[in-house]
């Protein structure tokens, strides 16, 4: 395919959303018609789930293709290893003008604002921060350019991201190539420096009464302060998709555009841990997901499991770009097209990090997780990339328990379950590079004591 057949990509990528804030997942305040319209229209990924749930390493896996550990990016604060290819690397020798506008997360932490040239993944164009939610505030966008230059953007962070983005769409329309934009908000994560979620002035006051997802109705955290400023946040990002799809549409490039909306990991709002995300729950790992656009019209709700790793698979493959065998995702563009030669993955496998050190692999029916087992010298979870031991921590019935109340780790009953799941582990493991590891039984359990999770823990009551 010739660079001017190929049609243009844009990821509109979202920070700490869950899959169930938006109405194809069933939420029922109307929060993201435009994502809505796009689930009903393009393809829905209805199952998508991060496979890592912490920014750093989520955004290293969906620039690479691989994940974290392969990436070198197993925590915040690292950069990816330069002898893995980028997605902007596989589009600029494709032929593609590429941009990325907004939140990076992949230099050092010393780098808060801009990135270094070298460390801004080889896309052409430039307009970020390494740490946008230090540099940032609601009402308040400092991006920097490829040369290092600042731009303060006015509006809301959103808005300001957004209309950069048009700005940028409409200067690419203008050549004789096709474009590859990443776009990459804050929003809905948290504002570091008050830990709250600032909506626009006056979103917050209409949610106020928005009713809360049933793990967090049950666990609540810190969800009945904060659901109704992440709800404001969320609408206001869904505006601005209907925004940028309007402006692809008045420039004539909306049939010929892909458009892939996802996120790096969910949030729980501090009801599994000490903060928002970095576990295995799907509050953590299940995202929105959805693509519009040529190979991707009409390709209905899928059922698969999808990781974050299949995405940049299947970016390379709408576009018509060789995906490399070395990546472990696979392209979903088969199973939009309803022409999928041979069997799709039944789990997926997600690795955990800074809490603790954890592996995950969830079924469509079950969840099973493990730990590294013991603390360091200051007394902190051991957080390190992988382990040559983990022990039982997690297991969940999500046929019988979708909202993760009831752990079932321990208990004879499910004994066959778990030396099944962790066989499908071990080969996810063990495929991309980990060393097989000794696993650790959890204690029997009385299999009529119920155990119920509780705010704040990771454990049982």
């Amino acid at each position: 395919m010739s660079a001017s057949n190929r049609p243009n990509v844009i990821v509109f990528f979202t920070d700490q959303q869950r899959a169930d804030t938006t109405g194809a997942h069933g939420y029922p305040l109307g929060l993201t018609p435009n994502f809505d319209r796009m689930a009903a229209t393009g393809t829905h990924v209805a199952h998508s789930y991060t496979c890592q749930p912490v920014c750093g390493p989520a955004r290293s896996c969906l620039q690479t293709g691989y994940y974290a550990t392969q990436t070198g990016v197993w925590k915040n604060g690292f950069r990816p290893d330069p002898k893995l290819p980028t997605l902007a690397q596989h589009f600029n020798a494709a032929g593609y003008h590429t941009g990325y506008i907004g939140k990076w997360h992949l230099a050092e932490h010393k780098y808060h604002g801009a990135v270094p040239r070298e460390l801004q993944g080889g896309y052409q164009t430039w307009l970020g921060a390494n740490l946008l939610e230090f540099v940032s505030d609601a009402y308040d966008t400092h991006l920097w350019d490829q040369d290092g230059k600042e731009h303060k953007l006015p509006g809301y962070r959103v808005d300001a991201i957004t209309d950069a983005a048009i700005r940028h769409v409409d200067a690419r329309t203008k050549e004789d190539k096709p474009f590859f934009l990443f776009l990459s908000y804050i929003e809905p994560h948290h504002q570091n420096h008050r830990d709250d979620y600032p909506a626009p002035v006056g979103y917050e006051q209409q949610y106020a009464a928005a009713p809360l997802p049933p793990d967090l109705a049950a666990l609540k955290g810190t969800a009945p302060q904060h659901w109704p400023g992440y709800c404001g946040m969320i609408k206001r990002l869904d505006e601005s998709l209907g925004r940028l799809f309007d402006s692809l549409r008045s420039l004539g490039q909306l049939d010929n555009t892909i458009v892939l909306y996802t996120c790096d990991h969910g949030c729980h709002f501090k009801t599994r841990n000490g903060e928002y995300k970095r576990s295995c729950h799907d509050a953590s790992i299940r995202v929105p997901t959805a693509l519009v656009g040529p190979g991707f019209n009409g390709g209905g709700r899928l059922e698969n499991l999808v990781s974050l790793v299949d995405l940049p698979p299947t970016l390379l493959d709408a576009a018509g770009i060789a995906v490399p065998r070395e990546m472990p995702g696979r392209s979903i563009k088969p199973l939009a097209q309803k022409r999928l030669e041979g069997a799709w993955p039944e789990e997926v496998f997600v690795q955990i990090s800074e809490s603790h050190t954890g592996r995950c692999i969830r079924t469509a029916r079950w969840k099973y997780s493990v730990r590294a087992p013991g603390n360091d010298t200051t007394g902190k979870p051991v957080s390190q990339a992988a382990s040559d031991v983990y022990e039982d921590d997690f297991l969940y019935d999500l046929q019988a328990d979708p909202w993760e109340q009831t752990n079932l780790i321990g208990m004879p009953t499910f004994k066959n379950v778990v030396a099944d799941l962790r066989a499908r582990m071990v080969r996810r493991m063990t495929a991309i590079g980990e060393k097989e590891p000794r696993f650790i039984d959890a204690p029997q359990t009385d299999p009529f004591q119920r155990q119920v999770e509780y705010h704040g823990g990771s454990g049982v009551s």
